[in-house]
């Protein structure tokens, strides 16, 4: 109650006007304790049903884990995952593609533990620019400006990971005059991945905002020429910002859609393409794509990856002497951005997965749902938030050796280099009824000479013998124990 209206005359035009005016100011102050009242109702109703949903996905996640222990006979496995993906829908707030598509990924411990990674925030890094300070110097600087920090990781000599501060860093002296940039360290490893050397031709295919650029530009001294590339005219406003602070002098920005760029220049010695994509590693940053993401938004980005790595691969030189490698990489962990556009390449250009070199990572995956893929796809990385602590990523490097659209298809088996062991053991005796021609076996001797010459060559790991699938590029069915038992005899 307001205490005043007893010493308020009515009998004044102004006291009619005071007494209206703190009638109103009650009425609105008891409607908001209403308010407030309700509100504490359903905050307090919201948080018994969020508690209820995550116990719910504690005890599904258990019972699926160990499911011959604790299951109820009358419930199918089946039942129970529909059980937990509709909760977990509900309790972070996903829509049911991409949970259907995180659970054909990963089982459903790891799962939830990659649904509770995307809730808390990454680490803030800062990649230290060594064209204009060195690392301990630059740390000295930041921590006498109330900055804590520390070495990112032993895989980075230039990687900051930033504690605690009191400054704001995008403001600093430091930050203005160049010395470090704001970056992701999943965003170090393509670049780690693509081995830039001093005075080799490199193209960005996609480089903006150019933290990426700036990093080619660092690990080659300034030397040598970069085309950093972008679709969007706006965002290379802050590629030019980036090149220009860091002191970047041998960078050529350009504005072209990617697909097009073989028929301009090409002949590179390397080729990153840091693809765009859904953007489902960085749900930390932008939660918001837990709902506007869809899986027909994801088949349409996979089309236009496709096009794009195989015109990053016709602007490499085969012939280079340093280089002829391509690394493509997505802020994506999601199949059909990564794996399945690899394949795909693989399949109608010359290149093979080569190691990338990375020291931290998961393998990729070589098998998706009914889907198989080249063995040599182990050699990609994956980045998990969960795991590794930094936003989701996937990175492959891939050599090329030949220049032109792949005319074999990919799926057709190939030989496969055999060792002279090997050999031995596996050759039949002949029988003397069946002797051929001296002349006979010295051509065939000489043809399996050939063959070893060729494959001495070039090696190319063989897929395994599948037809052809439109989203993947591989697909076949997963034979059972006493088909491969028959194989082997």
């Amino acid at each position: 109650d307001i205490p005043m209206y007893s010493a308020v005359s009515t009998q004044s035009t102004w006291g009619q006007y005071i007494f209206l005016w703190m009638m109103e100011e009650k009425a609105i102050l008891e409607t908001n304790i209403e308010t407030d009242k309700g509100k504490g109702k359903g905050s307090q109703v919201a948080q018994s049903t969020s508690a209820a949903l995550q116990m719910k996905i504690q005890d599904l996640t258990k019972i699926l884990a160990n499911f011959g222990e604790f299951r109820d006979p009358n419930i199918s496995r089946g039942e129970y995952m529909t059980d937990l993906k509709q909760a977990i829908c509900e309790y972070y707030s996903y829509n049911e593609q991409l949970v259907d598509m995180f659970f054909d990924i990963f089982s459903p411990s790891e799962a939830i533990q990659f649904f509770e990674a995307n809730e808390l925030p990454r680490p803030m890094v800062i990649r230290t620019n060594t064209l204009k300070a060195k690392r301990r110097d630059l740390a000295k600087t930041l921590i006498g400006r109330g900055v804590s920090l520390e070495p990112l990781a032993e895989w980075s000599k230039v990687g900051l990971k930033i504690n605690d501060c009191k400054v704001p860093l995008g403001a600093t002296p430091e930050y203005l005059a160049g010395y470090y940039i704001l970056q992701s360290p999943s965003s170090f490893l393509p670049v780690i991945a693509l081995c830039p050397q001093p005075d080799e031709q490199i193209l960005d295919m996609a480089a903006a905002p150019g933290g990426k650029t700036t990093y080619i530009a660092q690990l080659m001294k300034n030397k040598g020429v970069i085309i950093a590339n972008d679709l969007q005219k706006q965002r290379t406003k802050a590629l030019y910002a980036n090149c220009q602070r860091l002191g970047v002098t041998n960078t050529i920005i350009t504005n072209y859609d990617g697909k097009t760029l073989p028929s301009l220049i090409s002949n590179f010695d390397r080729v990153l393409l840091d693809s765009p994509c859904s953007g489902l590693g960085l749900i930390s940053r932008d939660p918001s794509i837990k709902s506007q993401k869809s899986f027909k938004e994801i088949k349409k980005l996979a089309q236009v990856q496709k096009e794009l790595i195989l015109a990053a691969i016709d602007c490499v030189n085969p012939h280079s002497k340093t280089g002829g490698f391509v690394v493509y990489s997505t802020c994506s962990i999601t199949v059909e951005e990564n794996e399945a556009v690899i394949e795909y390449a693989l399949r109608h250009r010359y290149v093979k997965i080569v190691d990338a070199g990375l020291p931290v990572g998961v393998p990729g995956l070589s098998s998706y749902r009914k889907y198989r893929f080249t063995q040599s796809m182990k050699l990609a990385k994956r980045i998990y938030p969960h795991v590794h602590n930094m936003d989701g990523f996937f990175i492959c490097k891939l050599k090329k050796f030949a220049n032109g659209e792949r005319k074999k298809a990919y799926d057709e088996p190939e030989p496969v280099k055999k060792s002279p062991h090997d050999k031995k053991k596996r050759r039949k005796p002949e029988k003397k009824s069946e002797e051929k021609p001296k002349e006979e076996n010295k051509e065939e001797e000489k043809e399996e000479e050939k063959e070893e010459g060729e494959n001495q060559e070039e090696e190319k790991e063989v897929p395994a013998e599948v037809s052809d699938a439109e989203d993947y590029g591989i697909e076949a069915e997963v034979p059972s124990e006493d088909e491969e038992e028959a194989e082997e005899e």
